[in-house]
């Protein structure tokens, strides 16, 4: 290992949440049976609703780390990535589904990977867009209002992204 390489320190938190969640449910089975019961089995029915989608997140990450190369990554959401970086983290934010958290071990990786931050706050911005429920809105709303709120969530995306990649090249420079 070269002199200016420095090992990345090993994030333990998903392991220490783990225990706190563990913890507490003991203690809930242990002052109210019933109640900690009941909360075991709401917790294993999110579990069972959100496994298919965990699975299909997985599954993209494998493939990212198999068959793509980190260069690819960082070319088409990087540093350099310009426009098409935009149009990616916008487009896929949109399309995108399922709760946020899903999504978190995937563009955790992309990032490790080379993606910028920015691009992945417009990813998470323009999540707010959901594609099945625009019908409903242009029919409370009307199309204009609706057109209008996806175009300025959109740009609230993109500018949102700008924000944080000028603070981190202001951190770079620190």
């Amino acid at each position: 290992m070269k002199k200016t390489e420095q090992k990345k320190p090993v994030n333990r938190s998903g392991w220490v949440m783990l225990g706190i969640v563990a913890l507490l449910y003991l203690l809930t089975f242990l002052l109210d049976p019933s109640a900690g019961k009941a909360s075991a089995m709401a917790a294993f029915k999110t579990l069972k609703m959100i496994a298919p989608i965990l699975l299909i997140v997985f599954f993209l990450m494998a493939l990212l780390n198999t068959f793509i190369d980190p260069k690819d990554v960082a070319r088409h959401v990087g540093k350099e990535s310009g426009l098409k970086g935009w149009l990616i983290a916008l487009l896929g934010g949109v399309l995108s589904h399922g709760p946020g958290y899903i999504w978190y071990p995937m563009l955790s990786d992309l990032r490790s990977h080379g993606a910028r931050d920015g691009l992945i706050v417009a990813f998470f911005y323009a999540r707010s867009i959901k594609l099945p429920w625009l019908p409903l809105m242009v029919s409370y709303f009307g199309f204009a209002f609706t057109a209008l709120l996806t175009l300025f969530i959109l740009l609230g995306a993109w500018m949102q992204g700008i924000m944080v990649d000028i603070f981190n090249r202001k951190k770079d420079n620190l």
